[in-house]
């Protein structure tokens, strides 16, 4: 039944907690006296007690030391298609292998990305090429019992411009991502605000595309949300500026644990070494009032399984804390691991971390 294990001290004396996550991502949370064995049917060795211990008849007092508890986590889990980018660019996976990929590996919810369905980078995807998205995604989920939950769309033009007509053009581009979602049964699109240089300009003009966009999508109950994602966007403060601004109920943001660099070497957008950088736990605290999805960032991890860069523990402190209860979407864009060990080992310590919240 159960598919990982871990165990772990809780200096209380002489009592261990061992953390058991079924199939289903249940945490099967069981408090052992250290002299009570591990039940010989798991067929493990654990901290030197062997498998032959566990045969020994316990007294009525060490079973009384032992309970189990069954906890939920506290969100849902849902997995980001940026996470599998180099099986679709570099192996020629089908973006529509994503469904199944992503049941393979225990998740419940999907979070598209428009620009994996491009035949390149300058391509733009036509209404029927969205329409085929829809048609094909919709199919491949209900197929493998997936829920669609958002769509996160790049590169349909800057929201935040100094420019009227360039604004105009990127809200434009943007309404067939609402009505794909709505299509789709997500509750949301991703977006991002580039543009305007000046602070204040670009909380100016990204509220006043917001705003066109939420009452847009206002009818077909579509949520309009922004992302840490880069420049003005990842500094916290500034972008709640934006939120409280807009004043609107479907309109909301996407705390991503890990891209909050407000400036890159020669104020290249992407790919360039960060220089400047927002604190991510301060900024992760400031924008989850608005969130209506989390994306769990990761990149690299120690040999306990701990991401490098992020204090997962601490993160996740947040986002309960916060009163967060829906979906947080797995999104591995590490270099040493493969993206299925990667996506593998996010789930693994987001669900060991709420273990250790419960």
């Amino acid at each position: 039944m159960s598919y990982e294990f871990y165990a772990v001290n809780r200096k209380i004396t002489h009592t261990f907690v061992f953390y058991f996550l079924t199939k289903n991502d249940t945490i099967v949370k069981r408090r052992i006296f250290i002299k009570t064995t591990v039940p010989a049917a798991l067929g493990l060795s654990v901290f030197g007690l062997s498998a032959c211990q566990g045969k020994k008849k316990e007294s009525s007092q060490e079973k009384k030391m032992e309970t189990l508890e069954i906890v939920a986590p506290f969100f849902k889990l849902s997995l980001a298609q940026f996470s599998i980018h180099k099986m679709i660019w570099e192996q020629k996976k089908s973006p529509y292998d994503f469904a199944a990929l992503a049941k393979g590996w225990g998740f419940e919810g999907l979070e598209y990305v428009s620009g994996l369905y491009r035949k390149s980078l300058d391509h733009i995807l036509s209404a029927s090429e969205v329409a085929n998205m829809v048609q094909e995604s919709n199919r491949l989920a209900q197929e493998h019992g997936m829920k669609n939950l958002l769509i996160m769309v790049d590169m349909e033009g800057d929201l935040a411009s100094e420019e009227k007509a360039k604004r105009d053009e990127g809200i434009d581009k943007h309404k067939k991502w609402v009505d794909a979602a709505a299509e789709m049964g997500c509750h949301s699109i991703r977006l991002n605000l580039f543009g305007s240089e000046d602070p204040n300009k670009w909380r100016d003009y990204s509220s006043e595309s917001l705003v066109s966009l939420s009452d847009y999508a206002q009818g077909s109950g579509i949520n309009i949300l922004v992302e840490n994602h880069g420049g003005f966007s990842s500094n916290g403060k500034l972008l709640m500026e934006v939120m409280n601004q807009v004043n609107k109920s479907n309109c909301g943001t996407l705390p991503d644990f890990g891209n909050f660099c407000l400036k890159r070497e020669n104020n290249e957008r992407w790919q360039a070494p960060c220089v400047e950088e927002y604190d991510k736990y301060l900024g992760t605290q400031e924008l989850l009032p608005k969130a209506f999805a989390v994306s769990a960032k990761s990149y690299d991890f120690d040999e306990n399984g701990n991401e490098t860069t992020i204090d997962y523990m601490r993160m996740i402190k947040i986002v309960k804390d916060a009163g967060y209860t829906g979906y947080i979407g797995v999104e591995y864009e590490g270099e040493k691991m493969s993206e299925e060990e990667g996506i593998l080992a996010t789930k693994a310590l987001l669900l060991k971390a709420a273990g250790e919240m419960s």
